[in-house]
């Protein structure tokens, strides 16, 4: 990682005498490519030194430096001046923490803020290439910014998803694509329930950080009648329980009833005193905003979420948080 930005450098700064934009540059890097592929073999075509360059370019400019920063408007500086300098010189940040692949994928992400967010996530998260391709194209960013305020949005960027209250952990909607059920095909909620276990791996990263699995149709008793809980999990960053209802349909008045119930009795009967209030979703296929606000009084942990089996479209997730942010964002 650090020979690719370390031949970026070399590329800016030195074959290009500090100029980025030289027009010869296009020339030169073809040239370059054919002498070191010549000397050291594959790895150095004319694709991956423009993305070295390019790599070189955005991370430098990342902490706080440029090119004529270093050279004070010259042309030239030590050719000893390397990474662990530029590290220095840019008040210690972090060395680079993911694999080549990695970068290239976060180089073609064009708002600095998304491809921080990444970036931070799938290293605390230690994202395979596979599993950070699958997030950013279900619009993890912009589903989470969504549910922010300005504030929120600016600490995605800088510090990633951090879980220290209820609404933390909530998107809209969830992706399930990976569950293999069609929008058309007839199935139950049994049938949901079923494919959500059978890719159980999957669901855990789709919820989001710290998650848990315990339990399947937990039962629970009282008057003699028996009740069903759908999904239970634990939240080890909250330290509460987290119980998940799914419906078909539209949400009604009676699956937050229920949740309610579902919520009540877990804080009563089941948490201890050192936990958290135990969080409830009910995760259904069509929202009613309205009914919410009317049902569920305003301190409620209980939450409804929309679920889609097909990934989302990136643009219209963006432009939602465009409208929504008013600038952009």
């Amino acid at each position: 990682m650090h020979t690719n930005f370390e031949i970026g450098r070399h590329i800016v700064e030195f074959e290009q005498q500090g100029d980025e934009r030289a027009e010869y540059g296009q020339q030169l890097l073809k040239q370059l490519a054919e002498r070191l592929s010549a000397e050291f073999g594959n790895g150095f075509s004319l694709t991956n030194l423009k993305l070295m360059r390019q790599f070189y370019v955005l991370y430098v400019a990342r902490i706080g430096q440029t090119a004529s920063d270093f050279t004070g408007g010259q042309t030239s500086r030590p050719i000893g001046q390397t990474l662990s300098d530029l590290l220095v010189a840019g008040n210690g940040k972090r060395p680079f923490t993911l694999s080549w692949s990695h970068y290239v994928f976060l180089l073609g992400i064009k708002k600095t803020d998304e491809r921080s967010f990444y970036e931070i996530e799938a290293t605390s998260q230690n994202w395979t290439l596979r599993e950070l391709r699958r997030q950013f194209q279900s619009g993890l960013y912009e589903r989470l910014a969504l549910s922010r305020d300005q504030d929120g949005i600016r600490q995605l960027a800088q510090q990633g998803q951090i879980v220290s209250q209820p609404k933390d952990l909530l998107k809209e909607p969830l992706v399930l694509e990976f569950l293999g059920l069609s929008e058309q095909a007839r199935f139950s909620e049994s049938d949901l329930e079923a494919a959500i276990i059978n890719q159980i791996e999957h669901f855990l990263l789709e919820l989001g950080k710290g998650f848990l699995f315990e339990a399947r149709q937990k039962r629970f008793t009282f008057d003699d009648d028996h009740f069903f809980v759908d999904l239970v999990f634990y939240n080890r960053l909250l330290r509460c329980y987290v119980l998940i209802d799914l419906k078909l349909g539209k949400l009604t008045h009676q699956d937050l009833g229920q949740m309610q119930m579902y919520v009540n009795y877990f804080d009563r009967h089941v948490k201890t005193d050192a936990e958290a209030a135990t969080i409830g979703i009910v995760l259904c296929k069509k929202k009613h905003e309205a009914l919410v606000e009317i049902t569920l009084p305003k301190d409620a942990n209980i939450h409804a979420r929309e679920y889609q089996l097909y990934l989302p479209s990136k643009e219209e997730l963006q432009q939602k948080l465009a409208e929504w942010s008013g600038d952009g964002v």
